[in-house]
Parts: C-alpha cells; structure tokens; sequence
C-alpha cells in the first residue's frame, strides 16, 4: 500500500525548555507532555535531541553513572508513553560505547533505537569526544506508515537521509538540539529541502528551545512536504506542544508562526540567556553598573524584560570624569524602568588608592593604569553587592571590545555573565533603536552621543579605536570567516586599521580567556568556537 492512502498519522512535536543534569525534571516535562498529546489524540510524541539529558551535557557524558541515571529515566518515561509511541533523545551506554540516541518507546519499553550517525565536531560542537557514530538507519511503524529516524547533523549532509530512504521509511522525523545564531532558520530549511529534495521523504524537524551557558536554542520546529513546501512552522524561543497530522503524504497543521524581524529574533534570543541563565542557576536578581553609555543601558533594558524590574538593580558609580548628562540619562532610564537605583562616588577610593601608589609611581607619568583603577574599583563595589546579595554581576561589554581588549580585566569584564558578549558596537545601537520602538525606555540621547568610556577628560572611543563600522568589519571578517588581513584589505578596507585591529584582537586572547560566558548570537562568538593559542608567534597574511 502507498503511505498517501493510508490512516492519517498524528504527530506531538514537543518543542521544550530542558536543563541539562536535570534528569528527573526532564523526565518529568516529557511525561507531562506525553499526558498533554495522548489528551489531543496524538499518535506520536517526537523529543528533541538529548532531550532527557539536556544539550550539550559536556563531561557529564564521560561518567557511567550519568548513563545510569538516564537509563533509569528513559524506563520511566517508557512506563508512562503506554500504547503512544515517544521517540526520546537520549545518551546511551552500551559496553565500552556510548551514543546520541533517539529511543522508539512504546507498551514500557524500547521498540527500537537509532544511533546519531553524523557527529558535529565543528563550531560549538564536539561530539566525537564523547559519542560513537552510528551507522544503521531505523525505521518504526504506526498506523501503516513507515517512519525513519534522524538526528541533528545527520540531515545537515547527504547520507544518513537516504539511508533512512533506502530502507523503507516514507516520512523522516529528525530531532534537534540546534543552537540559535542569526538567520539560522533560513539555513536550517534550505538544508531539509536539499534532503528532501535527494529522498523525496517529507520531514518533521523537532527543536529545543532554551538558554544553556553561552547557547541558546530558539525551537522554531518546522515540517517540510515531498516537494519541500513548508506545512508546519512553530514559533521560535517558546515552549510549544503543537499537534501535526501526517496524511495523503503531506502535512497538516494551522501553526505557521511567521519569521520575527533580525532585531526581534536577537532580542528574544538575549532575554531567553538572561532568564535561563539566572533560572537555572538559581540567582535571585542581577546587579549591573550604569555608565550612561549605550551597552550599559541596553543591557539593562534586556534584564528587566527577562527579568521583571523587581528583580534588577542599577549602580551609578561616577567619578571626576563622568559627565553631568551620564548621570541625568541614567536616572532618566531607571525612572522608566522602575528598577532600584543607587548611585556611589567613587572619588573617595580613588584618592585612597592614589596615595597607596604613590610611593610606587613617584616619578612615572599619568596613563592607562590610572584609568583602569577606576573601572576596577567598580567592578570591586559590584562583585561586594553580588556576594552580599546573591545577584549575579551582568556585564555591558560588547563584541567589539572583547575582540580589541578595550575592556579592564577585573574592571568593566567583573562579573558572571556577559549579555552583549557576540553583539558587535554597530548592532548594539541597531538594537538599542528597535527596542525603542516598543516603547522608549532608553533615552535618546544615550543613543545619539559619541560612546565614551569617561575615564579621562574628554574621552572618545574612537580616540582609541577605529570607527566601529569599519572596525566591526574587519573584526567579522578575521574572526567569523577566517579571512586573512591580505584577503580583508582587498575587499576595499583601510590597511592601517585591518593592522591595527588584527594585531589587537591577537594581542588580547589572554584577556578574553578570563572573561565570563556571555550569549552567542553570531555564527562565531568568543566562546567554545573560538579556540586561539594566547602564546603564538604566528604571522598573518598581508
């Protein structure tokens, strides 16, 4: 018989927020939303990948008992499924071998397993320390329709598709755990139409969604037709149970969130990182320091949108050198926000500093040390407030920084968490406007002056940087695409600033090796896709 005729198969995408460790909790969503489908008649249930465990799980992967535990969870669930089929991701031990799996459950117990063939080793990704690759497809049955299993990267590359194909399946369910950066989905649906267009087979694709350390996973289920058109699109950065039906060999379903705009996707993708971050770290609140510039006051309005305002506070902490309007914009802000806000002049441990020195610096000129012990005696009443109450210190920096150490160790990098860690100076301001479009709570002024650190008087970034257009170019050109300083000046920017740049993005690898997790947005951020030696004596290609 041909799968067009047959019984209509309905399928329960659970698009879910796990937290990895949390094998009892997982299991616990998962069974909620086993309850929540057979509710809705559903005939499958299809988990994203390591679901159970929570993606990426790093090290715990290297430890027998953690798979002990999983299997322990997977019966549980497979107790609770009944007569619905649950298609779980999960770790897997076997022997001496361990496997990102996808579990058929069904009637309590395992009805079949495939084992993810393609392993990422590649960007954020480093499965083949911990996974053996698997190589045989594996197909299930329900209503009559012949169902192959695919995980992650396997549909990322020919290959695992067809064999999936060539054994008898006629409908491809692929599980996921694909981290957000931006215009990802785009890619993401182009690649299942190249599968879809090598196997003919329709495709289920199921996401997670969630803030995990520096990643951040924005769901945006989707299912693609035999001839690749889109008959399913789940919202992005929200948890979602929605209910596809599979039958005359396409898909049915009223879900069709559209696309958010650039700005709204980063957006939401920041907010997801702030609030599972202090979520499932269990930090009550977060502290951050205003300056009056931009990173601060959008990093605070980022905060209180994940947050809620009673759960933030702002500190002013001004010196000699912090302009009147800095101040008067800040408590501006606040006052929009509703959050609580202290401000603590920092003259008086200047000074105290100043005469602990000067015996050290007697004959040596004023220069940059001066200007770092201010921003290091921020970040020193910061971390005081973070220890006395439990808030976690979130940092301002931005991309731009981090790549050119324009940025105090101990200072201005204090603290647990970087929210604008991937987002370069020029998308800062990009967002900074968009927010201010759903209501202006960042003064526009904060906007409209020239950014400055105000350590000394009359200071401008750019008196040290380049112009951030120019620079972010450069900056995403060397790091994101691998180019040479030779491959960069010729696409048409200046000389002096690609030597500039390059050589202080290469110079500041020590700093950004103690800088704290902050969330990747980018296709490459400072974090677990940027491994760069900080002793090398490698020349570049000019």
């Amino acid at each position: 018989m041909n799968a067009t005729v047959r019984t209509s198969v309905s399928i329960a995408v659970a698009q879910f927020n796990p937290t990895v460790g949390d094998l009892i909790g997982n299991a616990e969503l998962i069974i909620d939303a086993i309850a929540r489908a057979r509710a809705q008649g559903a005939d499958i249930l299809l988990t994203p990948e390591l679901a159970l465990s929570g993606y990426p799980p790093e090290d715990l992967l290297l430890r027998p008992d953690f798979y002990r535990a999983c299997e322990r969870e997977t019966q549980r669930i497979a107790d609770a499924a009944g007569e619905l089929v649950v298609v779980l991701g999960h770790p897997v031990e076997e022997g001496v071998q361990r496997y990102n799996a996808a579990s058929v459950l069904s009637g309590g117990r395992v009805q079949a397993r495939y084992y993810k063939s393609l392993l990422p080793n590649y960007e954020v990704f480093d499965e083949e320390r911990y996974f053996e690759a698997g190589g045989a497809p594996c197909l299930f049955e329900c209503k009559g329709v012949r169902f192959g299993v695919n995980i992650c990267a396997d549909v990322w590359e020919s290959g695992p598709a067809e064999a999936a194909q060539a054994a008898g399946a006629e409908v491809l369910l692929a599980l996921n755990a694909s981290p957000y950066h931006m215009n990802k989905q785009v890619q993401r649906i182009e690649v299942l139409r190249d599968r879809v267009r090598e196997t003919g087979l329709p495709v289920l694709y199921c996401n997670m969604v969630g803030g995990q350390d520096e990643l951040v996973f924005d769901g945006a289920s989707f299912a693609l037709d035999g001839d690749g058109t889109l008959g399913y699109q789940a919202g992005s950065f929200v948890d979602h149970l929605d209910v596809v039906r599979f039958e005359q060999g396409r898909w049915h379903s009223d879900v069709r969130v559209p696309p958010r705009v650039l700005e709204a996707e980063v957006y939401e993708a920041l907010k997801v990182g702030v609030r599972d971050y202090l979520g499932k770290n269990r930090f009550p609140s977060a502290v951050i320091g205003l300056s009056g510039g931009i990173d601060s006051a959008l990093t605070l309005a980022i905060a209180v949108d994940a947050l809620g305002a009673d759960r933030v506070r702002a500190v002013m902490m001004p010196s000699p050198y912090t302009a009147q309007m800095s101040l008067d914009d800040s408590r501006e802000m606040v006052r929009r926000l509703g959050v609580r806000y202290d401000e603590i002049a920092i003259e008086p441990a200047m000074k105290v500093f100043a005469d602990l020195l000067e015996p050290q610096f007697a004959g040596l000129a004023a220069d940059t040390t001066e200007e770092n012990l201010q921003s290091r005696i921020r970040g020193m009443i910061l971390m005081a407030l973070s220890n006395k109450t439990g808030a976690i210190v979130l940092t301002t920096g931005n991309k731009s920084e981090m790549a050119t150490g324009y940025a105090t160790l101990y200072g201005d990098m204090a603290g647990g968490f970087a929210v604008l860690k991937d987002l370069y100076k020029t998308f800062v301001f990009r967002l900074s406007n968009w927010r201010n479009t759903l209501g202006e709570v960042i003064p526009q002024n904060i906007i409209d002056r020239p950014p400055s650190a105000e350590l000394k008087p009359d200071q401008k970034d750019q008196d040290s940087l380049p112009p951030y257009e120019v620079l972010d170019a450069i900056i995403e050109a060397y790091m994101e695409r691998d180019e040479s300083p030779r491959q960069i000046i010729a696409a048409g920017l200046p000389e002096a600033e690609v030597r500039r740049t390059v050589a202080m993005l290469k110079r500041n690898e020590y700093k950004r090796r103690q800088a704290p997790v902050g969330i990747r947005v980018t296709p490459r951020g400072f974090g677990r896709d940027w491994r760069y030696p900080i002793t090398s004596r490698y020349q570049d290609e000019f």
